[in-house]
């Protein structure tokens, strides 16, 4: 017969139904929780580069086409919130007349039999008039603040008492506070930005140029109602935009205001971690008398004309670098240069041209290393910068310097870290640093070896004396032949590292003979490399070589063979700089703000209203007997906390009991008791 009912109902009645059931809400409710765990494991916002070197092309795709990188903006998010919104309100609409109904209604014309049948019922004779127990009933209910009405029948009287009524409002407050909540979550939403975009009037910006260059179509103006984006600024500069992050591009947002950092001031702990960070702030607006001068720090933002600016983080704001480019290529000549991050440098080679861009300098390098007993500690590895060198095709490497010698193995390396592409992993260089803690010597030797006079003239002594002790020391012949395969070998391991010999032994030598050869090879290879070597250390006034040199000769050899891998013509030092920091602010306008807070407080005492308020029904049913006696009938029933209602009622019977029959063990008989553990409880079971 039901199903028969709903058939025949319209169809905007069963849709208002489906949108108004709970299973549907519960659903919405449940995708809303997963979506926002989703937003807050994975971090929102990124550039998609980020996400694409984290996740890999194929997942990186998925997640981008499910909209998880913009989770709370995503379309499917929004139309889910305000389905919630939708089928909340209709719920309330639907629900609260009777809620009403239910609130005023006393049901004090309930029968007797209906009475009887209920959970909680008690049944007492007393030797008292009604009048009497109707008064003692009256006077208790009201004393624990019930409501009470009277009902006169044709022979019994029925007293209904009501309590806990809020505990309906509960429901009222906690549906509501829900509706208020996503109609806050909408307000500061993206959605009129994502409307913008499907109009065509809004298109965000992917190049990589100056604010003052983006178009109008990617800026928007002062008066947008809602916001949140970011912008860097350096200590004696400002800004009046912010710069909105959207996929893969972003949008200037205008700020009806222009923001000064006037310092920035960041305290570290004693392993160069940040400890805390403020900016001291001047606000200039022509709406003000004079500027407005604050300090923010974390957690303690300035709100100001219905934006809140927060202190979010903290970077560089386009440092001082002195560097010393030292060649690692005979053709390339050594330059001082001093630039500023941010900045671009043309650099010119013999025979290539190539552009110098730094992006970053870090004043702190906090590393974990590994101590003589084997524990990792975090150290601080001094000052570095990183900076893209480009060469004429647009091909780019990135390179991390330290500016510092770092100790490993207890000896001082000068570090470089090299990557082709921000997905793949860094490769470090290690320069050996000399006695006196930098690179000269290292340049020295490798300018001997890519010195063609020096490096004949070391391979010509070695050759000459180690031929003078054997039967060809007088075959001058042999004795070219020697030393142009010395030379010849240098130039290779210089050019190509040990690979590259390698290579050409493969190719000049039968399979069988490459291994024999290869011995050969290395063994003139070492003796022009240690030649050359002992030449440098000559020429810098050393005659007997410690271990501690021979030990900086192997590290160099290491380096060196390591250098056709390194892709730039320069090692890059950084010599000097002069930190400029830039202050990271975050600034928002969240006109729902308010309106979630004020939704949260409704749905917080609603829920309170609902587990720990219980509405409680009590009947009172009074029936006068012969011979002076009254039958009172006590009903009543809870909504919620049933044990703990079955106690009050327990305790309300044995009251009413000692009141009206006071003077009788036996004064009073209790008849027909109860359906549950009521009845045991009466009779002492």
């Amino acid at each position: 017969m039901r199903l028969r009912q709903n058939h025949n109902l319209n169809l905007g009645t069963r849709l208002t139904r489906f949108l108004g059931s709970m299973p549907l809400a519960i659903t919405l409710l449940v995708v809303l929780a997963i979506a926002s765990v989703i937003g807050t494991v994975l971090q929102q916002n990124k550039p998609y580069a980020d996400y694409e070197i984290k996740f890999g092309t194929f997942w990186f795709e998925i997640f981008r086409t499910l909209g998880l990188y913009d989770v709370y903006s995503a379309l499917w998010f929004l139309l889910i919130l305000a389905f919630l919104v939708v089928s909340t309100s209709i719920c309330v609409v639907r629900n609260t007349p009777g809620m009403l109904r239910e609130l005023r209604r006393f049901r004090e014309q309930a029968q007797e039999k209906s009475l009887r049948l209920m959970k909680h019922t008690s049944s007492l004779i007393l030797n008292q008039p009604p009048a009497r127990v109707e008064e003692t009933a009256l006077q208790a209910m009201q004393a624990e603040g019930f409501r009470v009405r009277a009902h006169q029948g044709k022979d019994h009287r029925t007293l209904a008492a009501m309590k806990g009524g809020a505990n309906k409002w509960g429901y009222w407050l906690t549906h509501i506070g829900l509706v208020i909540i996503f109609l806050g979550g909408l307000l500061d939403s993206r959605l009129p930005l994502m409307i913008g975009e499907w109009r065509g009037v809004i298109q965000p910006e992917t190049r990589n140029i100056p604010a003052s260059e983006v178009p109008l179509e990617s800026r928007l103006q002062a008066g947008n109602h809602s916001f949140r984006g970011s912008v860097d600024i350096p200590e004696g500069r400002q800004a009046n935009i912010i710069f909105l992050p959207v996929r893969d591009g972003y949008l200037v947002q205008e700020l009806p205001y222009t923001v000064e950092v006037k310092a920035f001031r960041v305290e570290h702990y004693a392993t160069g971690q940040p400890k805390s960070f403020e900016s001291d702030l001047v606000i200039h607006d022509k709406d003000l008398p004079q500027p407005l001068e604050t300090t923010i720090s974390v957690n303690h933002p300035l709100v100001y004309k219905g934006t809140a600016i927060y202190q979010a983080n903290f970077g560089d704001g386009g440092s001082e670098i002195s560097m010393q480019l030292r060649p690692l290529l005979a053709t390339y000549p050594r330059m001082d240069l001093t630039g500023n991050v941010f900045e671009n440098y043309n650099l010119k080679g013999e025979d290539e041209n190539w552009r110098l861009e730094l992006t970053n300098f870090r004043l702190f390098n906090i590393n974990p290393v590994i101590s003589e007993t084997g524990e990792t500690r975090q150290r601080n590895m001094g000052p570095s910068f990183t900076f893209k060198l480009r060469n004429a095709a647009g091909e780019a490497i990135e390179y991390t310097n330290y500016m510092n010698p770092v100790m490993l193995d207890k000896r001082p390396y000068f570090i470089s870290g090299v990557r082709k592409s921000p997905a793949d992993p860094q490769r470090f260089l290690h320069i050996p640093a000399d006695s006196k803690g930098s690179t000269a010597r290292f340049f020295h030797f490798l300018a001997n070896l890519q010195d063609n006079a020096q490096l004949r003239k070391a391979a010509e002594q070695t050759t000459r004396a180690t031929m003078a002790v054997t039967a060809l020391g007088g075959n001058d012949q042999v004795t070219d032949t020697v030393i142009d395969s010395m030379v010849k070998l240098t130039r290779i391991f210089i050019n190509s590292g040990f690979d590259g010999m390698e290579r050409d032994i493969s190719a000049r030598f039968p399979p069988e003979q490459v291994q024999n050869v290869t011995e050969a090879f290395t063994k003139v290879l070492r003796a022009a490399l240690e030649s050359v070597y002992q030449l440098t250390l000559e020429q810098e006034g050393v005659k007997t070589p410690a271990d501690s040199d021979w030990q900086f000769y192997d590290d160099s050899l290491n380096a060196i063979s390591n250098l056709p891998l390194y892709g730039s013509p320069w090692y890059i030092q950084m010599t000097g700089f002069q930190q400029i920091e830039a202050s990271g602010l975050q600034i928002t306008r969240s006109p729902g703000m308010n309106v979630v807070y004020f939704g949260s407080v409704m749905l917080t005492i609603g829920v309170f209203l609902l587990f720990y308020i219980s509405h409680r029904r009590v009947w009172f049913y009074i029936k006068p007997l012969p011979d002076n006696q009254t039958e009172l009938l006590l009903a009543g029933s809870a909504n919620r906390h049933e044990r703990e209602f079955a106690a009050y009622f327990t305790r309300l019977t044995g009251q009413l009991r000692q009141v009206l029959a006071p003077n009788k063990a036996d004064g009073s008989v209790t008849d027909a008791a109860t359906n549950d553990d009521h009845h045991n409880i009466e009779h002492g079971r």
